[in-house]
Parts: structure tokens; sequence; C-alpha cells
């Protein structure tokens, strides 16, 4: 049996939720405080927690006004203060996926342009020193006394729904209508607008756990697709004139377009898939979720 906090029939709504941001914030922490963890581990399982737990403020927002949004905004703060060499990192992984597609570059060619990427990515990274460590663990302490003080226990289960329905219907909306024109900073929204929905519907997983796994599952290859739709963009403004990689870039440039057409055509399928259902239809799926319980 999954024990992670989320909502069940049995538990008070509020005191479920205040759990949930509990273990959010515990897994932040353990992020930057476990000894096992390398510093490239550390930022990228701090800044996942951070996803989690700006999606929930969202959720959490309009039965909390201004302390969420500020919670939020802090939130954003940590996690940028921590990006370094992300836009790098996704250049490389967009440079692993042309390979596996048939980059038609030497292998001697690949290397140099890793190599190039790399600089890139040295130059860019974040020290996670003691005295940043400090500074995260100061925002948690800070998080985890507030928490403690969310007016939470009249909330009911009808409220929390409205609001995972909000968040499915707006990103919904968001969905090209074709996508094969869709502006890539449009996608851009989408992508974090399925993040948000993705870690929301963590909540639900109890009351129908086959189901909410399938759905989180597809939620996070959504997400995925978008994201190495995205990492193509980062390899591919890395080839324009006086950037690392603007020798290779008559190469290049066409593998990239195909790759961003594939991510785009699998992205389509699986958001046709997700997000079939209508959001009165999403809704009445709660509901009946929440009377049969887990």
């Amino acid at each position: 049996m999954n024990d992670k906090p989320a909502l069940r029939p049995e538990l008070a709504v509020g005191e479920a939720l205040r759990a949930v941001a509990r273990d959010i914030l515990a897994e932040a922490r353990a992020a930057i405080e476990n000894p096992g963890n390398s510093e490239a581990e550390a930022v990228h399982d701090f800044r996942r927690a951070m996803k989690r737990w700006r999606a929930m403020l969202r959720l959490f927002e309009p039965f909390l006004g201004e302390d969420a949004k500020r919670l939020r905004d802090e939130a954003r703060d940590l996690a940028r203060a921590l990006t370094g060499a992300r836009n790098a990192q996704s250049a490389l992984d967009a440079l692993s996926d042309l390979e596996k597609h048939g980059l038609a570059i030497s292998p001697r060619s690949i290397a140099s342009l890793r190599a190039r990427v790399g600089e890139v990515k040295r130059a860019a990274e974040t020290t996670l020193n003691a005295d940043m460590r400090a500074r995260l663990g100061s925002a948690l302490d800070a998080a985890e006394a507030v928490v403690e003080r969310w007016p939470l226990h009249v909330l009911t289960f009808d409220q929390v729904a409205d609001q995972l329905t909000r968040f499915y219907r707006d990103t919904r909306r968001m969905i090209p209508e074709d996508w094969a024109a869709a502006d890539a900073e449009d996608l851009h929204e989408l992508r974090k607008r399925v993040v948000i929905h993705r870690y929301q519907m963590d909540i639900v997983e109890p009351l129908w756990p086959r189901f909410a796994k399938m759905w989180t599952g597809e939620a996070q290859r959504l997400r995925d697709r978008l994201g190495r739709h995205q990492d193509m963009l980062m390899l591919e403004s890395l080839t324009a004139p006086h950037q690392p990689l603007a020798r290779w870039r008559s190469r290049l440039v066409p593998a990239i377009a195909e790759r961003r057409a594939a991510h785009v055509a699998g992205s389509a399928r699986l958001a046709a898939r997700l997000f079939v259902e209508k959001p009165k239809t999403f809704r009445r799926r709660l509901d009946a979720m929440w009377r049969v319980g887990g």
C-alpha cells in the first residue's frame, strides 16, 4: 500500500493536504542534506521538489491567498538560483536524441560538439556551497512554519476537485488546434501547465490507484515529449552565428527540425488521449473516485 500523503476519504481534507505540503518540503530538504547525493543530484532533486511544491501552492492559492502566492514566488526564485547549467544539459540531451536517430555526423565531430557544449555547461554551473545550502534550508524552515498555520480545517473535497478541474480545463484549452503550426513558446507554456497538472493529480492517487498512476504516467510522457522539443530549441540556439556550434549549423539544423516535428507529433497523440474528456466529465470522475474511495 502506498502511504505517501494524499487525499483519502477517511482523512480530513485539510489535514491530508497539510501532510502533502510537509512531505514535499521534506523531499526538498532531503535533496540538499543527503550526504549520498552528488551536487548535480542534489540540485536536480531540489528543483523537482520545487516544481511539485509550486504545483500544490497553485492548488491551495484560492484558500490561502497571498500566503500561497508568496511561497510560490519564493520557490520559483530558489529553483532559478540553481538553474545554472540546465540549458547546456538540455542541449546535450538533444544531441543524444539526434545520435539515436541517425545524426549524419562523424563520431569525431560529435565528440567535438559535446566538448563545446560541455564547456558552456561548466561555465554556467551553480555551486551548491555551504552558503547556498544554508539559504535553501532557511527558506524551507520558514515554509514549514507557514504550513502549520494554514487554515485548512474547513476545506472540502468539492473545493479541491473544483481546483483540479480548473487546472485540467486551463491545460486542455492550451492544446493547439494545429500542432504543426504551433508556436514554440506556446508549446513551452503548455508543458509548464502539464507539469502542474501532473503533480496535482498525485493527490488523488489513493482514490483509484491504477487509474491515477496511468493518468500521471501519461502526463509525464507528454511532459517529457514537450521537454525534448524544448531541448532541441536549446541545441539549435547554440548553432546561431558566433555561438559555440555555429560551424555545424548546416548539418545540425535539418536534423533538429526533423526531431522537433517528431516530438510535436508524439505530443499531439499523447495530449489527444489524456485530455479527451470535457472538464465536466473529468469533474464527475473525481466525484465518483471520492465516493468509492481507495
